[in-house]
């Protein structure tokens, strides 16, 4: 089976990547480990904070090296577990970037963490699961940490 597994340098990432090892049986299997750098000019403009500018460049060069680093330490995880593994780091809109790395490789399954965005966040943010499911070619596992799926049922159960 060919597996992406999409990670962030968040706790819902380590618990896909937990989910992963649990639940799939590594003989056979083949994980590429996608991590996508959003360019830091989605979040600010020049016009917002022009003092900051000169810097983007160094700021982006640095959260590639981190997320090289993020990315070769689930490798390793997964590799001592016996799978298969490649690390993958890409720059771009995590929703896209993850769709277009599936279209080209064709997986069997996408895994990755939900953060659990609702109202606001939500909207500002934007769901990468969300867009994922609705794309993808193929099967997609969501993983959640309990502790957050508990606080969203208990926020829906007060409307």
């Amino acid at each position: 089976m060919r597996i992406i597994l999409a990670i962030d340098d968040s706790r819902f990432s380590q618990e896909a990547i937990r989910s992963l090892l649990k639940q799939v049986q590594p003989k056979g299997n083949l994980v590429r480990v996608l991590h996508v750098v959003a360019p830091i000019a989605a979040y600010i403009s020049a016009g917002m904070v022009p003092h900051l500018v000169p810097y983007v460049a160094a700021v982006e060069e640095d959260r590639r090296k981190q997320a090289k680093k993020l990315v070769q330490g689930a490798v390793r995880k997964l590799r001592k577990a016996g799978f298969r593994a490649k690390g993958i780091v890409d720059a771009g809109d995590p929703k896209v970037k993850i769709i277009d790395r599936a279209a080209e490789w064709h997986p069997d399954l996408i895994v990755l963490g939900s953060h659990g965005w609702r109202g606001l966040g939500r909207f500002l943010m934007g769901s990468v699961s969300e867009a994922v499911i609705r794309h993808a070619g193929c099967s997609v596992q969501v993983v959640r940490i309990r502790s957050a799926a508990k606080r969203t049922r208990a926020g829906r159960s007060k409307r």
